[in-house]
């Protein structure tokens, strides 16, 4: 039977590790595997999403293995043969604050502590989409004190600042139209969608959920 991946059902990130934490742990074997885990892997970070533990009739047992690029999004395949070691990699999730953007990056506080760190683009899922003052979890190194991606809610709420007229009585949602949101992103909305509604985001998908009464 062929196997799937359900992305938004896998865990973004493993628990939190105290930064005080030992470090004796950091090689493990793929007994120790389980989704969220991340390794270093061909140079890189990598987080496993799903893995299936293979015993074939004949021949050495193997774990099968999806891996996405911590740093850069890229999901690969990959087998490894039972007992083979991994190195494992600490790391901590923070909630924090999403305060502007300039020429050096996106800009965000840390909720606890007050203390800024800027994150470049292509770490963040969905930048179109952050908003000042939005709440989100940047992963950390643990070990570099290194911030390596920050992830968006899973759903935000937009205004919507053009689309144009909205259908009295067209309240169909298979027909979209496109719309201009307050982030200046832009998302595919129902045709009864009108400029000044606010509507609510799916950031992974990048797509209209619902509309929201304000």
């Amino acid at each position: 039977m062929p196997w799937t991946v359900n992305w938004y059902a896998q865990p973004s990130y493993i628990r939190p590790v105290p930064l005080g934490a030992s470090s004796d742990y950091a090689m493990a074997n793929t007994s120790d595997i389980k989704n969220g885990l991340c390794i270093k892997y061909n140079n890189g970070l990598w987080q496993i999403v799903e893995f299936l533990h293979v015993k074939p009739g004949k021949g050495p047992a193997f774990v099968r293995t999806k891996l996405k690029n911590v740093e850069t999004g890229k999901v690969v395949d990959n087998t490894f043969n039972a007992g083979h070691k991994i190195e494992t990699v600490r790391i901590e999730t923070r909630d924090h604050q999403f305060l502007y953007k300039d020429d050096m990056g996106f800009h965000f506080m840390n909720s606890e502590t007050f203390e800024q760190v800027c994150i470049e683009p292509h770490l963040i899922d969905s930048p179109q989409f952050l908003k000042d003052g939005l709440n989100c979890m940047i992963m950390f190194h643990a070990e570099e004190e290194r911030p390596i991606a920050a992830e968006l809610p899973q759903h935000i709420e937009t205004e919507i600042t053009y689309t144009e007229p909205g259908v009295k009585g067209d309240t169909a949602t298979n027909t979209l139209k496109p719309a201009t949101i307050d982030t200046g992103a832009e998302v595919r909305v129902p045709l009864f969608i009108d400029t000044g509604d606010w509507i609510k985001v799916d950031t992974r998908k990048g797509e209209y959920s619902e509309r929201v009464k304000k």
